[in-house]
């Protein structure tokens, strides 16, 4: 968990972010919660973005991968599509997250897949769907960012997480 990984990120959004002077790839990180949970991104753009986080140490009582957990890895990927579709000049916030549980998981990785279902001018929904290593549905969510104007003060890229 503790070795960065750099994320995959379509060229023209690396560019956009160059042009302000930001080194995206170099820069980011799931935040400091993902981060925590072992959350890692590995592919990110406005069309999808797919994560993956360990079910060992996301464990509710009964063992089982918490629902909570799977709500963060949901809103992790939810909120960087939002993101990467407001662009630069836009910050996601989350206004809204539903998450349905399906089956439960005791071990291994879980991954996460975001695609949009609305990017509009001022908010972005996207399902999130999470799934087992045998590629069984584990949770369905969905996660409704309101995309606001950058403010003078406002971090212009996603901060790194300190380790």
């Amino acid at each position: 968990m503790g070795e960065q990984q750099r994320v995959k990120f379509p060229q023209e959004i690396i560019d956009e972010y160059a042009a302000l002077g930001v080194d995206l790839p170099a820069l980011f990180s799931a935040g400091h919660l993902g981060t925590r949970m072992g959350v890692q991104i590995l592919e990110a753009g406005p069309e999808k973005v797919v994560g993956t986080m360990p079910v060992e140490g996301n464990t509710q009582p009964y063992g089982l991968l918490h629902g909570g957990a799977s709500a963060v890895l949901a809103e992790t990927l939810g909120s960087v599509g939002s993101m990467l579709h407001g662009g630069s000049s836009k910050i996601a916030v989350g206004v809204d997250l539903n998450c349905t549980h399906h089956r439960g998981v005791r071990s291994g990785l879980v991954t996460g897949v975001a695609t949009p279902v609305h990017r509009g001018r001022s908010t972005a929904t996207y399902e999130i769907v999470i799934s087992d290593e045998e590629g069984r549905r584990v949770c369905t969510a969905r996660l409704t960012c309101l995309l606001r104007d950058v403010k003078q003060g406002d971090a212009p890229a996603p901060r790194p997480t300190a380790d």
